[in-house]
């Protein structure tokens, strides 16, 4: 009896941690690949291991893992697992990942196939059912009805057997069309989303203002992290990561603006209908409200200093081109930098 108790505890402990693996994949968006699995695996059984440790200060405050987190933690990454973009010079290609990009386009020609192996398969049944009836339509012309009421009855049957075949088949088919194309909306998702702030990246910023109707009227911002190299040589990469996600989420938290990661510690930000004193007073707001906080290593408490960011500002002129109006809050944006940082600039 004993033995049996303990058979059931260490069953229910195992899907208890069954269901944990499952919600870990969930939440990061990684499929359940068995290199994903093993990778949650480790986390979660063993949680004061040093993989552990390590994304517990990583996915601090909801971030979840990429695949270079996986990769730096010693794990492995297959395809569907999320994709991971970096910013580029603006004639450069922003590219997903390439093995995840490959494995999409290979499902995609395996689907291909299967539609079409479905489609012959039907076809060609569809026209032995049609020579089978013909033969039974000559039988009973040429022997009478009864004669071919068995034969009929016989091929009635096997034609409902095809269609059921048929009918998984297409099942099937559906299912993995579903599945392929939520992967193929997530993959387009993650192309032009930041996976560090889960922010929109250049590109997407970049095509947001290229969507914009001539007529709109637009104001542009540039934030800059001052100092950020020193918070990366002082504390640390991941300490810096965390920063880069506190500024992000303050300036995300305002309304009435697009923010997106523009490149390393540098984010900019969309107006609509948006005058220049009125975005300023809202980079402003934001501004102070990072100044005023204190943040420190959680690992240690020491405390990582204030932290601030520079900007410039600049609203559009009739005529003006994206390149031309975002050249001009770069252009303030350095000025605010050369008077002492930690202030917005228009222009």
């Amino acid at each position: 009896m004993a033995s049996r108790a303990v058979d059931t505890g260490q069953a229910q402990t195992g899907d208890r941690l069954f269901a944990r693996i499952g919600a870990f994949l969930a939440a990061h968006r990684l499929s359940p690949d068995p290199v994903h699995y093993a990778f949650a695996h480790e986390v979660l059984a063993n949680a004061d291991g040093v993989v552990a440790r390590r994304v517990a200060a990583i996915t601090d405050g909801g971030v979840r893992l990429t695949t270079q987190d996986i990769t730096m933690l010693g794990g492995s990454t297959a395809a569907g697992a999320p994709i991971d973009t970096a910013p580029t010079d603006d004639d450069a290609p922003l590219t997903g990942d390439a093995e995840s990009h490959q494995a999409l386009m290979s499902r995609m020609m395996i689907q291909l196939d299967g539609f079409d192996d479905t489609m012959r398969v039907a076809h060609a049944e569809a026209n032995d059912f049609g020579r089978d009836l013909q033969r039974s339509a000559d039988t009973m012309r040429d022997m009478g009805a009864e004669a071919g009421i068995e034969a009929i009855a016989a091929l009635t049957a096997d034609m409902i057997e095809r269609v059921h075949r048929a009918e998984e088949k297409l099942d099937s088919a559906l299912r993995e069309t579903e599945e392929l194309r939520t992967a193929l909306d997530e993959a387009r998702g993650s192309a032009r989303t930041d996976p560090l702030t889960d922010l929109p990246n250049r590109r997407a910023f970049d095509e947001a203002f290229a969507a914009l109707h001539r007529d709109t009227a637009v104001t542009v911002a540039i934030c800059d992290i001052d100092h950020f190299k020193r918070v990366n040589d002082n504390f640390g990469h991941a300490v810096g990561d965390r920063v880069i996600r506190m500024v992000a989420h303050t300036l995300a938290a305002e309304k009435g603006m697009m923010v997106a990661r523009y490149g390393g510690e540098e984010f900019a930000l969309l107006f609509e209908e948006t005058r220049l004193d009125e975005a300023t007073q809202i980079i402003e707001r934001v501004r102070r409200t990072i100044s005023e906080r204190r943040p420190k290593v959680r690992e240690t408490g020491e405390s990582i200093g204030t932290i601030s960011f520079s900007a410039g500002v600049a609203e559009g002129r009739v005529g003006e081109g994206r390149a031309a109006l975002m050249a001009r809050a770069d252009a303030a944006l350095y000025r605010a930098k050369d008077q002492g940082r930690a202030r917005t600039i228009t222009s």
